[in-house]
């Protein structure tokens, strides 16, 4: 036998999503919530995983990727059913967690616990239960005189009595692994048409093994999203708990309410976070930053004592010190260097910007290579398109632009160089020379 392995149900049409796209795969604070239980396995040191998916399961695979295997389930015939489908690729391990998709709000603390009590209860089937404040939809878990587990019962084959238990079903079991594959295929289909995996439980009571339980301590773990409604719910629950992690590793959220930040982003300590800012993807933010009020940074690396006031930042690198906006778009594969300063209204678009180079305000560099200490005055535009291929702009150390300067490229502009106010630069510049007009020329041509 082969230890822990994992089982996560994700083959469900999700129908009441009203959506193309299938239900495990929508975002839940910047992640689809079947990541987010990949990533929990993952964190328990589970050894092997297998998603169960539709037929029509492409893009499910594909998000999966190398985090876990994946089986097909033809038919939708219910939970036992799917579970079976994993029976040949894990049926050696000594232990199987079972768990669904859509639950992205499972921790691995309380995973770890459900573990643990079923290595010490030695059952044969441990489940994790809680006690939500509205049981509508969810299965009871019905206990004997004693408090022992007796049977799960579904919400719509429940007698009136049963579904005043509070109690409920997470979906979420650790089997051992000889007796889940043993009854399995002995579980008859109910009135539904499908075979459901909590009938195990009342087949391992039946031949006098045991099940053991865990009650969440927080209800809110139990959450399976069905609806863009409860899709909701659990967004609000995870991006809480995200807040409230940052903030308890050293990082300022002046208004938390109205600051929405990702699972994955990464925050250094004495960092303030100002209302109304987004920060989302795999962004990582360094230390005593300041960052909005107002602003949205999404899939970004900002190194330390950045400033970003009302700006926009996308899938770029900040290095040290650098500051900007208000109204500042740093956009796709930018990089500005250590003390770089943006003004009002300033775009960059895949550049790179040297060490102390400042763009004060109304400009526009897009493919552009610029050096360290070079001024861009306002309205300075880098003509990169034609129409048809993008074309680079190469600016020098020192390299001094004046106002409304046009730069057609590809043209090069020499080191310690100058442009006057609304020049077109058409030619290359040479290193330490003057041009001005349209197009530019060279100052001390003017006379010739």
């Amino acid at each position: 036998m082969s230890g822990l392995a994992a089982i996560v149900l994700a083959a469900g049409k999700g129908t009441r999503m009203k959506s193309g796209l299938p239900k495990v795969l929508h975002s839940v604070a910047g992640k689809s919530m079947l990541l987010h239980v990949l990533d929990m396995l993952r964190a328990v040191d589970v050894a092997r995983a297998v998603v169960v998916i539709p037929p029509d399961g492409a893009a499910i695979r594909e998000a999966v990727g190398d985090r876990a295997e994946t089986v097909v389930q033809a038919e939708q015939l219910g939970t036992a059913h799917a579970v079976l489908q994993a029976s040949e690729m894990l049926s050696d391990a000594d232990q199987i967690l079972v768990l669904c998709g859509d639950t992205p709000l499972v921790i691995s603390d309380t995973v770890e616990a459900l573990l643990r009590r079923h290595a010490e209860s030695a059952a044969a089937v441990t489940l994790l239960t809680a006690i939500p404040p509205d049981c509508t939809g969810l299965g009871r878990i019905v206990r004997d005189a004693e408090g022992h587990v007796v049977s799960i019962v579904e919400e719509k084959e429940a007698t009136p009595e049963q579904r005043c238990i509070r109690e409920i079903n997470t979906g979420v079991y650790c089997y051992d692994g000889r007796v889940l594959w043993r009854l399995l295929p002995g579980i008859p289909l109910g009135p539904s048409g499908e075979a459901y995996l909590t009938d195990v439980i009342a087949a391992i009571r039946a031949e006098g093994g045991r099940v053991a339980d865990v009650v969440a301590s927080d209800p809110a773990e139990a959450i399976g999203i069905n609806n863009r409604i409860q899709l909701s719910v659990a967004e609000g629950v995870l991006r809480q708990r995200v807040r409230e992690r940052l903030m308890l590793e050293g990082i300022t959220l002046v208004d938390p309410p109205s600051t929405f930040i990702d699972a994955d982003v990464q925050i250094g300590r004495d960092t303030v976070v100002h209302p109304g800012t987004t920060i989302s993807g795999v962004t990582r933010i360094g230390e005593r930053c300041v960052i909005g009020p107002g602003s949205v940074i999404a899939d970004s690396v900002l190194g330390n004592d950045c400033r970003v006031l009302m700006s926009v930042v996308e899938s770029s690198t900040l290095d040290d010190k650098v500051s900007m906006g208000p109204f500042c778009h740093v956009r796709a594969e930018a990089h500005l260097a250590r003390e770089v300063h943006l003004g009002n209204f300033a775009e960059i678009k895949k550049s790179e910007v040297g060490t102390g180079t400042r763009m004060h305000h109304f400009s526009y560099l897009g493919d552009a290579k610029l050096g360290e200490r070079v001024n861009v005055g306002a309205g300075t535009i880098t003509c990169n398109y034609d129409g048809v291929h993008k074309w680079t702009t190469t600016i020098d150390d020192d390299v001094f632009i004046g106002s409304d300067t046009l730069l057609i490229a590809p043209v090069e502009v020499g080191r310690g160089a100058k442009t006057g106010a609304g020049s077109v630069v058409t030619r290359n510049v040479p290193p330490g020379s003057t041009v001005f007009g349209v197009p530019a020329r060279i100052k001390n041509e003017e006379s010739r």
